[in-house]
């Protein structure tokens, strides 16, 4: 199966109005315009990314070490490592990394080194998104400890906490994960930033798919990698251009002017699919739901309570 672009954190029903008409003759067949709303688009960085639209663009420019089996949304399968063990304990977990995964910015190989580094940073960085890392017990002062390349192919981990391994995977191929040309990171950090600041508007990963130009509010095009492990995806370019509103999203869409649509409202879904010339795509995907108590209210402070609700 070759990759196609998933939209990696979209909730519930996924819904993508695609037009079989023609695009202009000077758009190749290859190219994929799609329109969608890019304005939350504020970094690129894996270690920072926590809007959907930055998190589905991470997913397909960077790598982790396992990623979401898109067959079933329980289990887990290889990205950048090709097998896994963990221990009787459940404290250590060994990963080997796969041969022949490269970067699409420099061709370098993807080692355990650019594995521990990349999860190291996203610690010590604690941006919004580390706290699915921090879960495990790691933090900025016991990090390397923890995170640690044995060589070039092997990667170990130790939870010092007390989780289910099926909690661990899942937070594993969360795009936090995402494994960052360790090199490239270090070449172009600034103030001791790990490569932070230069990393919000450059990418240096190994996914399906590498950054060519992003111009906020504006456009985002991303350029296949045709080294990817699993085979060069379907599309050679992804265009996505920023058009925010539903109601030009579906005028553009059936005059052919873009492929995709990404945020037609209930108005505009129930033309496309009256319109013969458009296919209406409907998609299960994973859904995370965060549930806030407010514990000004003496009940819920009761940690017994907050279990029960997430029961």
């Amino acid at each position: 199966m070759k990759p196609t672009f998933i939209a990696a954190l979209a909730g519930g029903l996924g819904l993508l109005a695609t037009t079989i008409v023609p695009v202009h003759a000077k758009t190749p067949a290859d190219t994929l315009i799609m329109a969608h709303a890019i304005d939350g688009l504020i970094s690129l960085d894996p270690a920072e990314v926590f809007e959907f639209i930055g998190g589905e663009l991470a997913n397909n420019i960077y790598l982790r070490l396992v990623v979401a089996d898109e067959t079933d949304f329980t289990k887990v399968k290889g990205g950048a490592a090709e097998s896994w063990s963990v221990s009787d304990d459940g404290k250590t977990y060994t990963f080997k990394m796969r041969k022949g995964v490269t970067f699409t910015t420099s061709g370098k190989p993807v080692t355990a080194k650019d594995a521990a580094f990349s999860l190291q940073r996203v610690v010590k960085l604690a941006k919004s998104p580390a706290f699915i890392l921090t879960q495990f017990g790691w933090n900025a002062g016991n990090v390397e400890t923890m995170v640690q390349a044995v060589d070039d192919e092997t990667l170990k981990l130790t939870i010092p906490e007390t989780l289910a391994p099926s909690l661990v995977l899942n937070a594993l191929s969360a795009g936090v994960s995402g494994i960052v040309d360790r090199e490239a990171a270090l070449a172009n950090q600034k103030d001791n930033d790990l490569g932070h600041a230069w990393l919000q508007k450059n990418t240096a990963g190994a996914g399906a798919y590498r950054l060519v130009d992003w111009r906020p509010n504006e456009v985002v095009v991303l350029e296949a990698n045709k080294k990817f492990f699993r085979g060069a995806p379907a599309m050679n370019r992804i265009i996505m251009r920023h058009i925010p509103e539903a109601t030009t999203q579906r005028l553009m869409l059936e005059k052919g002017d873009v492929d995709v649509a990404r945020q037609l409202g209930a108005e505009q879904l129930e033309a496309v699919a009256a319109n013969k010339e458009l296919k209406l795509e409907i998609d299960d995907k994973a859904t995370v739901f965060y549930l806030g108590l407010n514990e000004a209210l003496p009940q819920l402070k009761n940690p017994k309570v907050a279990e029960a609700l997430r029961w």
